[in-house]
């Protein structure tokens, strides 16, 4: 099962907290929904910098960054 992170509406750096917690309970894969490029970019170097894989999809002015190990 698929956990979600929704972190629209959240200025950094909590969308990166979110993340972070999340990819520490090490339930994969996790989405994390985000709104500005800034948390999409920070939220994706994080997920990276602790060894995940990291797909991004846009959808209209929102973005779904999909993590696994």
């Amino acid at each position: 099962m698929t956990k979600q992170v929704d972190a629209r509406g959240l200025s950094c750096p909590q969308p990166v907290i979110l993340a972070r917690q999340a990819i520490g309970t090490d339930e994969f894969p996790i989405e994390v929904l985000v709104e500005t490029v800034t948390s999409r970019e920070n939220v994706r170097r994080a997920a990276e910098k602790l060894g995940c894989t990291v797909r991004v999809e846009e959808a209209g002015d929102e973005f779904k960054l999909t993590l696994t190990k």
